[in-house]
C-alpha cells in the first residue's frame, strides 16, 4: 500500500523514515508523553527502535507510519499510524498517536484524524476503522469519542505496558457508512 503525502492548510503527514525522524528527538523525550502506550520513545535509543520497527512493519505492508508536520507553528509535532492494515477486510487502524505537548489542544490532531479518515474511507475505500486506546486514557478517548467513534467493547487486560501493568483496551470503530455524516458534522468546517 503506498501512501502519498497527505496535507491540508494545517498539518502534513509525510512518510517516517530513518532520514526524518531526528525531526522528533526533541518531543519524544516529553516527560509523560506515552504514558498510556505500550512503546517507549524516552531516549534516542529507545526513539530509534520504535522508528525501525514502524519501518520494518510498512515493508511488510503492515502499516504505514506518518510524521506529523505543523503548518502553522512551522515545526515537526509527532508521529501517527495506519497499522493492522487488513485488505482482505478491508478494516485498518489509526493510532500510535504521540503529539508534543505544545501541539495539543491546539486542533491539530482534528486535522490529522480527519486527512486520515478521508483517505482511509474515500481513497483506499476501507469498509472500517478502528482506534483502539487504553480504558484509563480519558483524554484520547475523549478526543475519539469526538469523532463520534462507536465504542465497540473493551479487551480486558490484553497488552503488556513498559512498567510490567496489564492495561485493558477499549475499542472504538468508525465504519464506512457512517463517514459521510461524520465527515459532515464533525468535520463540517474542514
Amino acid at each position: 500500500m503506498t501512501i502519498p503525502t497527505l496535507e491540508n492548510e494545517r498539518v502534513r503527514l509525510e512518510l517516517l523514515t530513518l532520514d526524518n525522524y531526528k525531526f522528533l528527538k526533541h518531543i519524544a523525550q516529553e516527560k509523560d508523553l506515552l504514558t498510556f502506550s505500550p512503546s517507549d520513545i524516552s531516549t534516542p535509543e529507545k526513539l530509534n527502535d520504535y522508528v525501525h520497527i514502524a519501518i520494518h512493519g510498512h515493508y511488510h505492508k503492515l502499516c504505514f507510519p506518518f510524521i506529523i508536520y505543523d503548518k502553522v507553528k512551522k515545526a515537526y509535532a509527532g508521529s501517527t499510524r495506519f497499522g493492522h492494515i487488513n485488505q482482505t477486510n478491508k478494516v485498518l487502524h489509526i493510532g500510535w498517536t504521540w503529539i508534543g505537548h505544545e501541539f495539543q489542544g491546539t486542533g491539530l490532531n482534528a486535522h490529522i484524524k480527519f486527512l486520515m479518515l478521508q483517505y482511509a474511507f474515500e481513497t483506499l475505500e476501507f469498509e472500517k476503522v478502528e482506534f483502539r486506546i487504553d480504558e484509563r486514557n480519558n483524554k484520547s478517548r475523549s478526543a475519539v469519542e469526538k469523532l463520534n467513534a462507536t465504542l465497540e467493547g473493551t479487551l480486558r487486560h490484553d497488552t503488556l505496558m513498559t512498567d510490567g501493568f496489564r492495561r485493558s483496551t477499549c475499542c472504538y470503530g468508525i465504519l464506512k457508512s457512517e463517514w459521510p455524516d461524520i465527515k459532515a458534522t464533525v468535520f463540517k468546517e474542514f
